[in-house]
């Protein structure tokens, strides 16, 4: 089975990202998509996110039913901090029968230089690439034979954006799925967060 791995921090998921992937999921051969919350990126700071835990279930709850995207703790028990091409051996070790794909937005891409063995994940895996709006410079991987430009759908929703709006005390209803909106009134796991 092809099985797109969809990383992010979710610091909370929103409607942006479902978007995308369920975008990839219709117009790309990718059979299932797993959202793989990551306990702690190496380029982000980690004060400002929320729980492994939380991100998890509201990750769940945004999903719901689909059977097509998996909300994936996969990271949680790995070394951290997490790098990707750690997190892909130890995919192939575990699902040898899978074959994995990456997905990031294009200004990882740009930076993907950076990444740890980035040269290694290029040879072994394919990345499919959405742009952002923010972010339309590609670098200079963009021709690369392992990268897939995306044509997928642009919205200038950040899950910074939302917890700004949270520490405001301004709603976030329709900038992240109605369940998640509905558990996070009643939830104040980023309201107390949030709080200085």
């Amino acid at each position: 089975m092809r099985i797109g791995l969809f990383f992010g921090s979710f610091n909370p998921v929103h409607v942006g990202h479902l978007i995308i992937a369920n975008h990839i999921i219709t117009h790309t051969s990718l059979e299932k998509l797993w959202m793989v919350v990551s306990p702690h990126n190496p380029f982000k700071k980690k004060s400002s996110l929320a729980n492994n835990h939380d991100r998890l279930h509201l990750l769940n709850l945004a999903i719901g039913d689909n059977p097509n995207i998996h909300a994936s703790d996969i990271e949680f028990n790995l070394p951290q901090p997490s790098y990707t091409i750690d997190t892909l051996m130890y995919l192939k070790e575990k699902y040898p029968q899978h074959e994995f794909c990456l997905i990031m937005g294009g200004d990882n891409l740009k930076s993907f230089h950076k990444w740890k063995n980035y040269e290694q994940i290029l040879q072994y895996y394919q990345i499919f690439v959405y742009q952002r709006p923010s972010s339309k410079d590609l670098g200079n991987l963009k021709d690369h034979a392992s990268v897939t430009i995306l044509d997928a759908p642009l919205l200038e929703i950040s899950a910074s954006f939302v917890r700004q709006c949270i520490a405001e005390d301004k709603s976030i209803q329709y900038l992240v799925p109605e369940s998640v909106y509905a558990y996070l009134e009643e939830t104040p796991i980023y309201k107390n967060l949030l709080k200085t």
